[in-house]
């Protein structure tokens, strides 16, 4: 695994490691695909980028959830985000960037650091 841990405050969802289809965020691992935001993860029930649909995301806008920017790190390789799904985020004025999982694991820990309001969407990788 591949250990992108930065010095981010107690508390916060920090990204240990990723790879071996897994992850490891606040020191707890999830075999899975999930969702990150600054105070919570979630599983994310679909096993491929291209079943990702706004119904999986609404916990992004909900009450108490502040988010502005959303990575989705595709898995091994960078996919586009379809034009329907990124105009629905900004409807709830959120910016989403895809790119790569081990780019979207970096970035989320850099934006976190810096006290950014982000969340990410990542599929697992080998």
């Amino acid at each position: 695994m591949v250990d992108v841990t930065p010095l981010i405050p107690k508390g916060r969802q920090v990204l240990q490691a990723y790879g071996d289809g897994s992850f490891v965020i606040a020191d707890v691992r999830y075999r899975s695909n999930v969702i990150v935001q600054i105070e919570q993860t979630d599983v994310l029930p679909i096993e491929n980028f291209d079943d990702l649909t706004l119904d999986h995301l609404t916990g992004l806008w909900a009450e108490g959830a502040d988010v502005e920017l959303l990575l989705i790190g595709c898995g091994p390789t960078m996919a586009y985000v379809p034009d329907d799904l990124r105009a629905a985020l900004k409807s709830h004025g959120i910016t989403v960037d895809g790119m790569d999982t081990g780019a979207a694991c970096r970035t989320y820990n850099v934006l976190l650091s810096e006290e950014r309001r982000v969340a990410a969407v990542l599929f697992a990788v080998e």
